[in-house]
């Protein structure tokens, strides 16, 4: 195995943890998502119970006051992942550059070994050409 071909399984292993990576982070935000739609719906039956229960009506200020603070705390954490998710978009983004790069150097190596082997060949044939012509012909 060659240096390149190190260096390309390398970077592609990356590449595959860094997907996987970015994976995990939006099932995270798709989960935060879900629980502030459920927090929403929560919010709206609440208030319906309240109109309806008046001991439910007595406390509905300070479940408001709750509701308040945990979709704050979410929408927090929701902040922060979208954030970590656009890091981690930028690191993908990055290493496919660097995968890109590794490729065209390896190429170039290769198309070099391909012109340096061709080189000897033709200098071989140019050298065994030379003795044919240099040897004496029988007359």
């Amino acid at each position: 195995m060659s240096w390149s071909d190190s260096l390309i399984r390398i970077s592609n292993y990356e590449i595959e943890d860094l997907q996987k990576r970015l994976r995990e982070i939006e099932e995270r935000r798709a989960a935060i998502e879900v629980t502030l739609d459920a927090l929403d719906l929560e919010a709206e039956e609440e208030k319906l119970r309240a109109k309806v229960d008046p001991a439910v009506a007595w406390c509905h200020p300070d479940y408001v006051k709750g509701w308040k603070l945990r979709r704050a705390h979410f929408e927090s954490e929701l902040r922060a992942v979208i954030a970590e998710a656009e890091g981690a978009r930028d690191a993908l983004t990055s290493a496919f550059e660097e995968l890109k790069k590794v490729e065209h150097v390896a190429d170039a190596a290769k198309m070099e070994r391909r012109r340096e082997e061709a080189r000897r060949e033709n200098a071989a044939l140019d050298e065994i050409a030379l003795r044919a012509s240099l040897k004496p012909r029988p007359q």
